[in-house]
């Protein structure tokens, strides 16, 4: 049944993806409020955030844990990745932010564990009693640094709705969990880039890449998110109304302006807005906050699942090695067909960012092996003349 749910979630990301990135995604957006399946994921996303924390590293500690494939583990830890990478893609309308209803406040308390791992540089998968089978965690350090990345862009996108947000969200992103704050450690320390070998190296579009010295000053879209986020906090009135601009606030945002360079509002002019506000804010002492707020909402589903959990962790990591990730040889090619349905040839070349390759000259190529579908040639001369080497894995594969 697991496998079934975590299947519609993929192939409702992939086509989230390719909407997006041929500006269809308003029919995708209108189904998942239609059908109110925004709080059905924003759960569904904390569930497998607590499994990854309190069953896996347990589950890898069991003597009897001795999968035959460690795939089926990993497409829970990717399970994850694909939630988040969806409601990156509709978070971007008002709609979708408002249909989240109360559990907006359990999303927003997930963004803030992920920035928090983020800011402080430990976006590594949280081992921290046993170490996870090894070929699984270069994987799930990985990925929990890239979910960490979308969980970012989520937050901006949820700040750009704070005056239809409920009051209980814009108070526990402004005081609760002081994000300003956070997000100034973020623009301070920026993990998405770092040097090594005297070389700028960022982080984008999924992988690290060396950037040219005459690009080094240029916003990434990382960096955009983090301002904007910014803008939205600090710039509108309710939110300056509700915010505690104490010492220790006032001093933390008063570094922006040493990032606020000419370059950087060149590229993004609505800073200017935040350089006057910073200027004001250091000759200044705004009035405090009114507490006027008597009762305050709470995220719910986490303390849920946890207080009805609680002491089962080892219990349920036994039951889910001997049901779940011991399937026998039939099941496991059972699970491997389904997988290869959901993860179509077609539908992943369509969300590849560059085209395919020819697998012997290395030039763009449109034509394919027609038996495994899996080499790529421009002509039909590189086809023949790499046959010899392709047919034992073409054989197999077909």
């Amino acid at each position: 049944r697991w496998l079934r749910q975590h299947e519609y979630v993929e192939k409702l990301n992939m086509h989230g993806i390719l909407s997006a990135s041929a500006g269809q995604e308003q029919l995708l957006t209108e189904l998942l409020v239609t059908h109110a399946k925004i709080p059905v994921l924003i759960g569904e996303l904390i569930s497998v955030e607590i499994w990854k924390h309190k069953v896996f590293p347990v589950l890898c500690r069991l003597e009897d844990f001795k999968p035959r494939s460690t795939f089926p583990i990993y497409v829970v830890l990717h399970h994850e990745a694909s939630i988040i990478n969806l409601l990156e893609t509709v978070f971007f309308y008002k709609e979708v932010c408002e249909s989240a209803e109360d559990s907006i406040l359990d999303l927003i308390d997930y963004c803030h564990r992920k920035l928090t791992l983020l800011a402080a540089g430990s976006t590594k998968a949280q081992a921290a009693d046993p170490v996870p089978p090894q070929e699984l965690q270069k994987q799930a350090e990985m990925m929990e640094f890239e979910i960490s990345l979308k969980a970012l862009s989520v937050l901006r996108f949820i700040t750009d709705q704070v005056e239809s947000l409920p009051l209980s969200a814009l108070t526990r992103m402004l005081n609760t969990h002081n994000l300003p704050c956070l997000l100034v450690e973020l623009v301070e320390h920026c993990p998405w880039s770092c040097w090594e070998a005297g070389k700028l190296k960022k982080f984008e579009n999924g992988t690290w890449h060396v950037v040219p010295p005459e690009d080094q000053v240029k916003m990434t879209k990382l960096d955009g998110q983090v301002w904007l986020a910014l803008l939205n906090l600090l710039l509108s009135p309710e939110c300056q109304r509700k915010y505690r601009f104490d010492g220790f606030n006032k001093s933390q945002l008063l570094k922006l302006r040493a990032f606020l360079t000419d370059v950087l509002i060149d590229q993004l002019p609505n800073l200017v807005e935040m350089q006057r506000f910073l200027s004001y804010l250091a000759v200044t002492e705004p009035a405090p906050p009114k507490n006027d707020l008597i009762l305050e909402q709470v995220p719910i589903i986490q303390d849920h699942i946890l207080k009805k959990n609680s002491g089962k962790w080892e219990a349920i990591a036994k039951h889910q090695v001997k049901h779940a990730f011991s399937p026998t040889e039939e099941e496991l090619k059972f699970q491997a067909r389904r997988w290869a349905q959901t993860y179509s040839l077609d539908m992943m070349e369509a969300l590849a960012p560059d085209k395919p390759r020819c697998r012997v000259c290395g030039v763009e190529a449109a034509k394919r092996c027609s038996r495994c579908r899996n080499e790529w040639y421009c002509t039909r001369a590189c086809q023949i003349q790499h046959w010899q080497k392709h047919k034992p894995a073409c054989n197999l594969m077909a």
